[in-house]
């Protein structure tokens, strides 16, 4: 069986970090593992208070996995601290992890922001450029390039931009436009537009996290990366059609959709 690892915050309402990355594991098939970067008390609503590990205590649970089960894939979340970045980027390189998704989580799905202002310049010149692709949203994108995105010309123009200073795949998600946009996926000069089927679901809680959990699945089962997208993206479609409603905010998505 093929191993993903997760290393994120958690969210106690199981609709994203951590706990949607395991699901979504199990959804493909693949083993998941889990290293912790945060206890985060959050729900549907909102986030209420964040408890980040110790760089130790972070560096003992790559020991467990890294030297135990080996990942064929590795997802990256909420990191919200530059000293945990910087023991992350430490030890990615002392293990040779490959396969390496980062989903540049900034801010969460209620609009808590979850990422230290010092902490954005070791995600820029650190940690990204080790991964295999990053996966920003629109709000995302705009904070790596420093100005705003307002339709594809833009996102196009972002993806030019970062990729002056990280050589792998890009995919914006256009999803945070009030009219459902493409996702792009940049890479040495291809442009691919992925086409965004409307969906008319408010509950898009984890949904980053989803997505690219299911990327890292796909490429832990040996598909490239544009495949690995492309599949990733039919997979969260059909979360999200399920229509899952829990919770009083924006409510999570069935991650287990396809195993009904």
């Amino acid at each position: 069986m093929k191993t993903v690892l997760t290393i994120a915050g958690t969210d106690p309402t199981g609709g994203a970090g951590a706990q949607a990355d395991l699901k979504t594991f199990t959804a493909h098939k693949v083993y998941g593992m889990s290293i912790i970067t945060a206890l985060v008390a959050q729900n549907t609503l909102g986030v209420k208070d964040i408890m980040n590990v110790t760089p130790q205590f972070l560096e003992e649970q790559f020991a467990c996995v890294f030297e135990d089960i080996y990942p064929d894939a590795i997802k990256i979340g909420m990191v919200s601290e530059t000293q945990l970045i910087h023991k992350i980027v430490e030890q990615l390189k002392k293990y040779d992890a490959k396969n390496i998704v980062v989903d540049p989580v900034m801010v969460s799905t209620s609009g808590s922001r979850l990422l230290e202002d010092s902490a954005l310049t070791a995600l820029k010149q650190e940690l990204i450029p080790l991964s295999s692709i990053i996966t920003p949203n629109i709000p995302e994108a705009e904070v790596l390039v420093n100005h705003p995105i307002q339709n594809k010309a833009d996102m196009l123009k972002a993806a030019k931009e970062i990729s002056e200073w990280y050589l792998g795949y890009i995919l914006i998600k256009g999803g945070h436009f009030e009219e459902c946009a493409d996702d792009l996926l940049y890479h040495a000069d291809e442009v691919i537009w992925l086409e965004c089927e409307h969906i008319d679901n408010p509950n898009t809680h984890g949904s980053g996290c989803t997505l690219s959990s299911a990327i890292a699945s796909h490429l832990a089962l040996g598909y490239d990366i544009v495949t690995s997208v492309k599949k990733a993206k039919e997979y969260i479609t059909g979360a999200l059609k399920d229509n899952l409603d829990l919770g009083h905010g924006s409510g999570p998505l069935n991650h287990c959709w396809n195993m009904k």
